[in-house]
């Protein structure tokens, strides 16, 4: 049998600015309906490489496949276009605008009045409704119409995540989503994960938090210094050898690195 082929793929990945090399020789598999987690201290790494990833950097050596084929990329607009979204921590909401607003920042549909075009809001709104219902998210039909700066931090999230998803997402980076909610809300991003994952969407989560990347991660790649220290399946590992990997203590570097 043929193994599967990685939806998303950094084949040795490097980056420098200037003197400093960021990134040296980086390589990761992601496959569909997968959730990889990017474990690694401040300073390992991680932001750079989701912005290679993401079509912020072009990284000084190595290349980024997709689907087995080669991507090239000039800036984040083409990794949307093939299907890569990223989630920032501040999430990138307008906080002004209602929900379906969002969902649609800066391709807003339209359609014709008195021959000229303007915006489709009954589109919009019906299409945030619609989103929302895909992940399971309860929003009160007189909170849709309002700014989302009115929301819950968890319902903030699950806007940027519902707005990733009605883009047609098929690899979805998520950085720190649970670092500003509270217990409840964690708990929420960790189910919308499980129904990405589900759904077919492969998930690169980015946290500090070791109890959500053993809550919904398949596997661990941990970053130090800007190398891959190593990766762990999630039932063959623990919190305490991820913690060794990212330090870097004797008892993780005697663990075969390669043996995912």
């Amino acid at each position: 049998m043929n193994a599967p082929v990685p939806l998303l793929e950094t084949r040795n990945i490097s980056i420098r600015f200037g003197g400093v090399e960021a990134l040296k020789r980086v390589s990761l598999r992601l496959y569909p309906g997968e959730v990889l987690a990017l474990a690694g201290d401040n300073g390992a790494g991680k932001s750079t490489l989701i912005k290679v990833i993401s079509g912020v950097y072009r990284p000084s050596e190595g290349e980024l496949l997709f689907n087995g084929a080669p991507l090239q990329m000039r800036d984040p607009q083409d990794a949307r276009a093939a299907g890569i979204e990223t989630i920032y921590q501040d999430l990138a909401l307008a906080d002004n605008l209602d929900v379906g607003s969002n969902i649609f920042l800066g391709r807003e549909p339209t359609r014709r009045q008195f021959g000229l075009p303007v915006v489709d809001r009954v589109k919009m709104a019906l299409v945030a409704r619609e989103v929302l219902d895909r992940l399971d998210i309860v929003i009160p039909e007189r909170k849709l119409t309002g700014p989302v700066k009115m929301l819950s931090g968890g319902q903030r999230q699950a806007i940027a995540i519902g707005r990733a998803i009605y883009w047609n997402a098929r690899v979805l980076i998520m950085d720190e989503p649970t670092a500003a909610l509270g217990v409840p809300e964690q708990r929420k991003v960790m189910e919308l994960i499980a129904t990405l994952k589900a759904q077919g969407v492969a998930v690169l989560l980015i946290s500090h938090n070791l109890h959500d990347i053993f809550a919904v991660a398949d596997r661990i790649a941990v970053l130090r210094r800007g190398e891959m220290a190593g990766e762990r399946v999630v039932r063959d590992t623990s919190g305490d050898e991820i913690v060794h990997l990212m330090v870097g203590d004797t008892y993780a570097d005697t663990r075969d690195q390669s043996s995912i």
